[in-house]
């Protein structure tokens, strides 16, 4: 005797050609979905309904489990194809759970890519119109207007944030919109490449912020794989042509408020996710960051500022380049966010590496910068101290998550 079942769903109405005796129950759910494939008990089912059905139908083929279909045509209404294995439907993976490596790839191609483009466009802006606190706000107002559409949409849905959250973001917020404004003083003032190479700097501040105000130990493996980092720096910066004071000096400021702002992103740490977080931060950011904007650039901008730019490219050129670099700047930290979030700190740490050689490659060859022998020998053993740190990094927090989970075991 076959073991095949062949049946068929029209609207409400169910029709078998089998030899087994099959009993039917009420119809509940109205379910759109095209069709299964069902293996069960040795047993092969071919379903070919087309249009919406109400299937909420339990078939009980003789000597065998119950079988629910609800769950497959529920699942079917996602648009998966559906195969049920031992009585119960499921879901056939999609392109993201098939190829999970090739998805992380590509958000990281995505990450690279618009910063790149964020670094190559913000610096040619400075080069016709050299206002990096009015630039730093337009950055984080371009980002907050696409967070208020986003949240208006639904994608994705507000958070809700109350009076405790507010403060604890809050300094977050000011060390983010300070890090982020000497930042572009730094670009503005020194060659892109110049500006990474001293951020480079960043975990030698970290490790430093931690040992001496958090107090946590840091293993001297650490210490010694941020020597490379601090001396790659010093020989870059002795023949960087570029060099002047205000652009190093606003690079290491960043390095520091960005050391604080990891410390108290921790102490925050929420469950709220963290597209809506950081949604928060760039718009209590926005606010630190106006007040400098109108007093140390108002009144240049005014007199000059805007006329100047206008002459020189046009208003609709200006315009557009202001709202593309806004734009980028919140893409890129957004697609970092929900790129990290989907690795493991090992990968994570590389990631980063391989980012800051990409921005100081790619700035070298699109603006032409001249760079001496040392100077490109020093940002070679800045990237590779900090390619090493990162790994250690990784590894020591790996071991310390293993004992934890050893621990609550």
């Amino acid at each position: 005797m076959s073991n095949t079942i062949q049946f068929s769903l029209q609207r409400s109405n169910i029709s078998f050609s089998s030899p087994h005796k099959l009993t039917s129950r009420s119809v509940t759910n109205l379910v759109p979905f095209k069709s299964l494939s069902v293996v069960s008990n040795s047993k092969s089912f071919e379903l070919s309904p087309v249009g919406l059905f109400k299937c909420s139908q339990l078939l009980k083929p003789r000597n065998s489990v119950h079988n629910f279909i609800t769950k497959a045509a529920a699942a079917d209404a996602e648009d998966h194809e559906i195969e049920i294995i031992d009585g119960y439907a499921k879901p056939t993976k999609g392109f993201a759970e098939k190829f999970p490596a090739l998805v992380t790839g590509f958000f990281f191609f995505k990450w690279y890519f618009l910063n790149v483009i964020f670094n190559i466009l913000n610096k040619k802006v400075y080069n016709y119109f050299p206002y990096p606190y009015f630039v730093s706000v337009v950055h984080l107002l371009v980002g907050v207007t696409y967070c208020l559409i986003s949240w208006s949409v639904g994608l994705p849905k507000p958070a809700h944030i109350n009076k405790e959250l507010l403060v604890l973001l809050t300094p977050v917020a000011f060390c983010h919109s300070l890090g982020h404004v000497m930042s572009n003083v730094s670009f503005a003032t020194v060659a892109v490449s110049f500006t990474h190479t001293i951020k480079a700097l960043e975990p030698f501040f970290s490790a430093s912020a931690s040992q001496f105000v958090l107090g946590h130990q840091i293993p001297v493996s650490v210490w010694l794989s941020l020597a490379p980092v601090v001396i790659g720096v010093s020989m870059a910066s002795l023949t960087e042509l570029s060099f002047n004071w205000t652009g190093f000096i606003s690079a290491m400021i960043s390095n520091i408020a960005f050391t604080y702002r990891s410390i108290y992103s921790k102490e925050a740490m929420t469950g709220m996710d963290s597209t809506n977080i950081y949604a928060y931060i760039s718009i209590i950011a926005l606010f630190f960051c106006l007040p400098p904007a109108i007093f140390i650039e108002g009144s240049q901008l005014l007199q000059y500022g805007f006329k100047d730019a206008i002459a020189k490219v046009g208003l609709y050129k200006f315009l557009s380049d202001l709202f593309w670099i806004g734009m980028f700047y919140h893409l890129y930290n957004q697609i970092a966010i929900n790129t990290l979030e989907r690795v493991a700190p090992l990968t994570h740490a590389v990631g980063n590496v391989l980012k800051r050689v990409f921005v100081i490659g790619f700035s070298i060859v699109v603006f032409g910068n001249k760079i001496s022998t040392q100077t490109g020998i020093g940002t070679a053993i800045a990237i590779a101290g900090v390619a090493i740190y990162s790994l250690i990094k990784a590894r020591l927090e790996e071991e310390k998550r293993k004992v934890s989970l050893a621990h609550a075991q």
